[in-house]
């Protein structure tokens, strides 16, 4: 019998094949996803646990319980900094990235400002630029030795004191919300998207000004989706890595992740102390996503959404439009613009030099040779490549079955495999890193030092993600289909195959791509699992940095930039023929 699937495919069953016969392949696929993600999510998070409550081990002395790790981390004034100065950056960083993007995407859904749809686009560039080169490109513009704007000011005002210094918490917060100001954009733009803007509208006709509406309706209507959106952020600024090493750590400016990274890197590595730093980190990030989690089941009070249709309305701002239009193109300046046009600057120069025209003279590609030259260079594409694309084939491919038993199924218990998939979100990357660290120095089963001890860390760091697209087309998908297929005496494995999958292929496509760029920017679990012969992109311009070759990182991270955009521009045309959902 013949079963035709909405997207035209047809599939070929065969009656006699009774669900029953294949039984054993669906539970053998099933336990064998369960075992994996029970032993991905729980085995990490054990070891680390354990290892914050053991001395440090040597050939001639064992490990044994203490709670040093736990008074050295916590007992001293020091520690009170570091809890002070990471809250402070993350509070501040999502704050402010907070403000930017709800300002903006009020702009963008709600008044008649030019060129909006221009912005809605540039908004998704900062994305793909990884939080080392924007952290970099920073560092060039507003640094007190070699920082651009400094530089002007200095020498075309005659300032004897620098104005700015990116050295500072000020300016880690002001990096950090930049960066991560379009995720606010993205979140609070979609629920002012789905408002009912009757109530604005009925405030404006009694007379209320656009700034009144904005205040007293729009922000408070959506104001579940805006502190849904605080917390992610705030977690985000928890969890950051690069920014706090690159611009806290010269100054002795510490925050949770870079002091786990001073202890691991100290001699002798102090793993103990790292762990015991990691589980603070991992008590505040759990706390944040828990109160996320929470909002949705308090956020009825705010719905205006009804079986009444409506259409969205944008006000006439006058002209403060053009303002609002000159805010949004100094953002994307400051965003987009700056950081990349630095970056080139800079890799087009013999020696990193200012912009000046004696410097015009030094202008140059040998960069781009040197890099192109460089030992291991092609090495380090290729293992970022193979990482990327195993890592994003397998989550997705593992998301999916996981999704169709907490979604399809019945079986009891299957929320504790979901809530299993989900409890990455609350891993730091560098938290991940060490906790798989520990866990394979102590399980040696050959895979710490490779690649595969990355892909693992990838595999785990993304598996939310992969939840998060497979679920959205997962419920989508009526159960008739399978049921038809299943009394043709199709086996669940076919179905699976052949009908489950392709229904999934929007989602399974945006998530496989959204993980693949993520994944060649990811530096705060590799920082810790790489090893010589295995280094990744990232790694490699954190060593061009480490090294101070400005000129060849900058080099790098200009074709970077370009590929991911290139890459980007591809996809986007191949998803229009094949239907893949916005990233």
């Amino acid at each position: 019998m013949a079963v035709t699937t909405p997207d035209g495919s047809t599939v070929h069953t065969s009656l006699g094949q009774g669900w029953g016969r294949s039984f054993d392949m669906k539970w053998v696929i099933i336990g064998l996803c369960i075992v994996v993600i029970a032993w991905l999510a729980l085995i990490p998070l054990g070891f680390l646990i354990w290892q914050s409550f053991a001395s440090t081990s040597t050939a001639q002395v064992p490990a044994v319980f203490t709670l040093e790790n736990y008074a050295t981390a916590f007992g001293s004034t020091d520690s009170l900094g570091l809890m002070f100065n990471s809250l402070k950056f993350a509070f501040g960083t999502a704050a402010f990235a907070l403000v930017l993007g709800t300002f903006f995407a009020w702009v963008n859904e709600r008044t008649n400002t030019p060129f909006k749809s221009l912005f809605f686009a540039m908004s998704i560039v900062p994305l793909i630029i990884p939080g080392i080169l924007f952290t970099v490109s920073w560092i060039m513009l507003a640094s007190p030795q070699i920082g651009i704007f400094n530089q002007i000011f200095r020498d075309w005002f005659g300032l004897t004191t620098l104005p700015f210094n990116i050295y500072s918490l000020t300016g880690m917060i002001w990096v950090d919300g930049l960066h991560y100001a379009p995720i606010a954009f993205l979140l609070v733009t979609a629920a002012f998207r789905s408002m009912d803007p009757s109530l604005e509208e009925s405030a404006l006709m009694s007379g209320a000004s656009v700034v009144q509406v904005a205040f007293k309706i729009t922000l408070k209507l959506a104001w579940p989706a805006i502190l849904a959106a605080f917390l992610i952020l705030f977690v985000r600024g928890i969890e950051s890595f690069e920014v706090p090493a690159l611009l806290g750590l010269p100054v002795g400016l510490r925050v949770y992740t870079s002091a786990i990274y001073d202890a691991v890197h100290s001699y002798p590595s102090d793993i103990g102390l790292a762990s015991a730093y990691a589980m603070a980190l991992l008590l505040i990030t759990s706390l944040g996503i828990y109160y996320q989690s929470r909002l949705p089941s308090q956020g009825s009070r705010f719905s205006t959404v009804t079986g009444k249709g409506f259409r969205p309305r944008v006000s006439d701002i006058g002209r403060w439009r053009y303002a609002t239009a000159g805010i949004f193109i100094l953002y994307c300046i400051f965003v987009v613009a700056l950081p990349f046009l630095v970056l080139l600057w800079a890799s087009l120069q013999k020696y990193y030099a200012a912009p000046s025209w004696a410097a015009l003279h030094n202008l140059s590609f040998a960069a781009y040779g040197k890099v192109l030259a460089y030992p291991g260079f092609y090495g380090v594409v290729w293992n970022s490549a193979k990482l990327a694309l195993g890592g994003a084939t397998v989550v997705m491919l593992l998301t999916s079955v996981i999704c169709w038993i907490t979604i399809k199924t019945k079986i009891p218990g299957r929320w504790v495999l979901d809530m299993l998939a989900s409890l990455p979100l609350v891993f730091p990357g560098i938290v991940l890193g060490l906790s798989l660290m520990i866990f394979y120095l102590n399980f040696d089963i050959g895979i710490y030092g490779t690649l595969w001890i990355m892909l693992m860390a990838y595999v785990i760091k993304f598996l939310p993600y992969g939840m998060r697209y497979n679920s959205t087309s997962m419920i989508q998908i009526h159960k008739e289909l399978e049921e038809s297929a299943a009394m043709s005496g199709a086996s669940w494995f076919t179905i699976f195959r052949r009908i489950v999958l392709p229904l999934l292929k929007p989602g399974l496509m945006a998530g496989w791509i959204y993980i693949i760029v993520v994944s060649v920017r990811e530096l705060s679990s590799s920082i810790l699992l790489y090893s010589p012969g295995n280094e990744v992109i990232s790694i490699m311009i954190w060593e061009f940095w480490q090294n101070g070759q400005y000129i060849e990182l900058s080099a790098f991270g200009v074709m970077m930039i370009t590929a991911l955009f290139c890459f980007l521009m591809v996809v986007q045309t191949l998803s229009k023929r094949f239907g893949v959902k916005d990233a």
